[in-house]
């Protein structure tokens, strides 16, 4: 798929090559929508980016809330945050499972072993896990953050909508918003 100025889907796409039906510059229904022409073009979103461009442009884009990101953008960059945690995870649970096993096989009846079974390596699998776990959160919340605002911008909806995330049926509303394809009004949030 080749990428230019004029057309953000490709040459061989199912969207309109044109200026769109109310002319060059216009963001109603019809409209074309303007896409980034390379991936070092960050005013703009890259449609049809790869793994790798979506998160070097995740990184490059820390703390930018303004402007769009693609859909491609968005879903490469919610795998690698999901790859990321398969870590700590597969550690936390390993740990666990040898916790439980050493503290199965001790006498129950006695603290002093049942302590040493439940403070053991298993414990410091646990222990490495989470704190991994802690830091990748601690490192990616703000991007994530803002690429989820990005994201909502393009399907032309107000950043604001993701603190819907923060009620308790928000959460599925804005995963459905961010599955919406682009629109040209969401153009107005470009800088």
């Amino acid at each position: 798929m080749s990428y230019d100025a004029n057309n953000a889907y490709g040459a061989n796409s199912a969207y309109p090559a044109g200026a769109g039906a109310a002319g060059p510059g216009a963001m109603g229904p019809g409209a074309q929508i303007r896409g980034a022409a390379s991936p070092e073009d960050l005013s703009l979103p890259l449609y049809g980016a790869s793994f790798g461009q979506a998160v070097k442009r995740f990184f490059k884009k820390y703390a930018t809330f303004t402007g769009r990101a693609s859909r491609s953008e968005f879903w490469w960059v919610a795998l690698f945050g999901f790859l990321l945690a398969i870590v700590p995870y597969v550690l936390m649970i390993i740990g666990a499972v040898m916790s439980a096993g050493a503290a199965a096989s001790v006498d129950p009846y006695d603290p002093v072993a049942t302590q040493a079974a439940t403070s053991g390596p298993g414990m410091v699998l646990v222990a490495i896990g989470g704190i991994l776990m802690l830091l990748i959160a601690l490192a990616m919340i703000v991007p994530t953050l803002a690429i989820n605002w990005r994201r909502l911008h393009d399907a032309n909806f107000s950043g604001l909508f993701y603190l819907l995330t923060l009620t308790s049926i928000g959460g599925i509303v804005v995963f459905v918003m961010t599955l919406l394809p682009p629109k040209a009004e969401g153009q107005r949030f470009d800088v």
